[in-house]
């Protein structure tokens, strides 16, 4: 997959001559915590909740609210807004911008083309999404966990002839690695649980997990 296909394409963006207070107030009504900063349809920075936070005057000061409100209000977004920003393109792989808001520990990215060109964005609830999606969490059918103590090339596909030969349909399949211990998560249409744990079991496989899900219903 890539990033294209769970962007956000509509984008709200500021200036840099936005006011502070005007940024929080579309950060509110659109329940946003960020705000690309775009000069010409070119992004130039970033600005957060709580980047304006930083910027604020404290309360533990003798301002009164009068005096910040003045302050905010004189303020804009390009006096404070975050200049260096990790960014992604449209046609990389999801997996890519996964490991970029790890690796970078930030939730969202701007997607830009080239010249800065800002086409959408994604966040972290995004990747949720695409991860769901990919595992078939939500759809209607039988969902198999299978332990494999030891792998070895080969059992993929002797698994996925097993199910073959019974007629049973694959949807997602998904094989987790970790500390030497092999998982193999299989999403299928047959709701006869019992009759394929049977046959995976008869050939020396071991079913760790069999749930039947009704699946999610559309909103």
């Amino acid at each position: 997959m890539d990033v294209k296909s769970y962007m956000t394409s509509h984008v709200v963006t500021v200036t840099e001559k936005t006011k502070v207070l005007e940024a929080l107030d579309i950060m509110k009504e659109n329940d946003f915590h960020r705000l690309p900063v775009v000069r010409d349809g070119r992004m130039v920075g970033l600005v957060t909740q709580e980047i304006i936070q930083e910027n604020s005057p404290s309360t533990a000061t003798s301002l009164s609210i009068h005096e910040m409100n003045y302050l905010l209000t004189k303020t804009t977004v390009g006096d404070i807004m975050q200049k260096k920003v990790v960014t992604i393109h449209a046609d990389d792989l999801l997996e890519e911008a996964a490991a970029r808001m790890r690796d970078q520990e930030v939730s969202v990215l701007p997607v830009v083309e080239e010249e800065n060109n800002i086409v959408g964005i994604i966040t972290d609830k995004d990747i949720f999404s695409a991860f769901i999606d990919v595992m078939g969490y939500n759809n209607r059918g039988s969902r198999i966990v299978i332990d494999i103590p030891e792998d070895h090339p080969g059992i993929l596909e002797d698994i996925t002839n097993i199910l073959a030969e019974a007629q049973v349909s694959i949807n997602q399949i998904a094989v987790y690695r970790k500390n030497h211990f092999t998982q193999i998560i299989i999403q299928m249409d047959s709701p006869d649980l019992k009759a394929v744990k049977e046959i995976l079991t008869t050939s020396g496989y071991t079913v760790s997990s069999a749930i039947f899900k009704e699946g999610k219903k559309p909103d």
